[in-house]
């Protein structure tokens, strides 16, 4: 797949949900959070509650920038992980992703939401 395909959704869909499940499998990361801002968060669930699109969108963006992508994730990680090093495992995991299918990384733009503690997690 190289950059020109991401142009289809379904291939954007298909990459982003290999990203989810790479970062949400590494070291230190709780949760993976649909990216963007809050107003466009809100704004996408009220398109959504109207019937405009649908809530099972990607959570991971990913988007063609030239001939390469821009990937945006958000992740919470343990309260007992050190947020940087979830981030760098996080980064890795995403260029191993992107290496694997041959596609040239633009930019990759981690953000931490989240810290949550395991007794939080387990809790309700």
């Amino acid at each position: 797949m190289d950059a020109g395909e991401l142009t289809a959704a379904d291939g954007r869909a298909t990459l982003s949900a290999a990203i989810e499940a790479a970062v949400r499998a590494t070291p230190g990361v709780r949760s993976v959070y649909r990216s963007g801002s809050l107003i466009s968060n809100l704004l996408r669930a009220g398109a959504a509650a109207l019937g405009g699109r649908p809530e099972d969108e990607p959570l991971v963006s990913v988007a063609p920038v030239g001939d390469g992508i821009a990937v945006e994730v958000s992740i919470g990680v343990d309260a007992d992980a050190r947020s940087a090093d979830a981030l760098r495992a996080a980064h890795a995991a995403i260029d191993a992703v992107l290496d694997a299918r041959g596609i040239r990384r633009d930019s990759i733009t981690l953000t931490v939401v989240h810290v949550q503690s395991a007794e939080t997690a387990h809790a309700g």
